[in-house]
């Protein structure tokens, strides 16, 4: 009895579940045009202008005054200088304070634009483009987290060129739509953001993030209306910070969440105005999805304008936190046990992460008739599952011989 009630309640939440994600409309109950009845997000969320300051900003380090990327990793926040220089720089999050340095010996530093993070590696952008837009050696260095920290780091190479570019003819300073400052890192693969000095668009690129050499494949294009310069990525909340400055060095926040698959323009797009005017922000970073690191570089004009470089620590409670709250109550990451499993919705992979239970371990993924439709077993305590072949809807996945259930939905 105690199996056939499960399985009427399962099903009972497939069959409503498939029939509210008919509605479509605007689901973020922060725009001007929110539909309340509406499960599925259609792209069509339109926001009011805002506007956000830093509730803190510290002052950088002298030999930082070309911070470039962030990352927060641990208790640090960790950056480095976009020419020339190959150290790595650990600061206290509390305060901007340089605690230390890591060289990454055996590698020069053409243009170090961003930086990126997996469970396991550090990865660092060396793709700025913007002296002539025709570098044919753009990469990124992949480096082992545990060597890095031993001052002996290993690093390997991810070279790439981009799917649509023909043209390697030189184009001068800032005119070309090839440079780039911004990427992230998924289960799966590297997504790279364009820095369009043309367009003042941005165009998203994937390749995978294992050591090789690749051709980018161009995805989509979006008008920001500005330069990208940084990108955040909370891979188990379908949320990205990308940040940027206009032509007219105004930064901004451009922010994408509750999107299709990896398309992460087709959800809901809020671009926020950062109150530092001539501020040439360069990188971001966050932990928790609400409180966000940003950085500028130094900046000067005809001794009229001189901003040094500077961490600031924005909150964006306001702007994300109801979507957050909802995405937790329904469809955010499954804990139990200290184990989760993300995405969540998914699509092509649901990512295993645990500290509990003893492996290796079976799983079974369960649909809404109680079929078993994919087994597999996980031998590490970080491990992608390939769901890519089951059709939409909601599942049941089982690990091992323990009764907790996780809750996953396939896009």
């Amino acid at each position: 009895m105690k199996i056939h009630l499960f399985l009427f309640s399962f099903f009972f939440l497939s069959l409503l579940t498939t029939t509210t994600a008919q509605v479509t409309g605007c689901t973020d109950p922060l725009a001007n045009n929110y539909n309340p009845s509406a499960t599925q997000n259609d792209e069509s969320c339109a926001y009011n202008p805002a506007s956000i300051s830093p509730f803190l900003s510290f002052n950088l380090a002298d030999n930082l005054i070309e911070t470039s990327g962030l990352i927060k990793w641990s208790d640090y926040i960790w950056t480095h200088n976009d020419s020339d220089d190959i150290n790595l720089y650990a600061l206290d999050s509390s305060n901007g304070n340089l605690i230390q340095s890591y060289a990454i010996n055996g590698k020069t530093n053409t243009d170090w634009e961003d930086i990126s993070q997996d469970a396991d590696f550090v990865y660092v952008g060396d793709f700025g483009n913007n002296q002539n837009g025709n570098r044919t050696d753009l990469k990124i260095l992949r480096i082992d987290k545990n060597s890095l920290l031993a001052n002996s780091p290993v690093i390997e190479t991810i070279s790439y060129s981009y799917s649509d570019q023909t043209n390697f003819s030189p184009a001068g300073s800032n005119n070309t739509d090839f440079d780039c400052e911004a990427f992230i890192v998924s289960a799966d693969s590297i997504f790279l953001f364009t820095k369009q000095w043309i367009s003042t668009k941005t165009s998203v690129y994937s390749m995978p993030k294992t050591p090789g050499t690749y051709v980018a494949k161009l995805k989509s294009t979006y008008d920001v209306q500005g330069l990208i310069t940084g990108a955040t990525y909370i891979e188990t909340k379908n949320l990205i910070a990308l940040c940027g400055y206009s032509i007219s060095l105004q930064p901004f926040i451009y922010l994408l969440y509750d999107y299709h698959r990896t398309e992460f323009f087709s959800g809901n797009k809020r671009r926020i105005e950062i109150a530092l005017p001539f501020y040439q922000v360069e990188g971001i970073a966050t932990s928790n999805a609400l409180k966000y690191y940003i950085s500028n570089e130094h900046f000067s004009e005809a001794q009229l304008i001189d901003i040094p470089q500077k961490l600031h620590i924005l909150d964006l409670t306001d702007y994300l936190g109801s979507y957050l709250s909802n995405l937790n109550n329904f469809t955010g990451s499954q804990a139990i046990y200290n184990t989760i499993l993300f995405p969540n919705p998914a699509t092509d992979f649901i990512n295993f992460k645990t500290d509990r239970f003893d492996l290796p371990a079976t799983y079974r993924i369960i649909n809404h008739s109680g079929n078993v439709v994919l087994t597999g077993e996980l031998t590490t305590k970080n491990q992608a599952i390939n769901i890519s072949e089951l059709s939409s809807g909601v599942y049941i996945v089982r690990i091992g011989n323990e009764m907790q259930a996780f809750k996953v939905i396939k896009r």
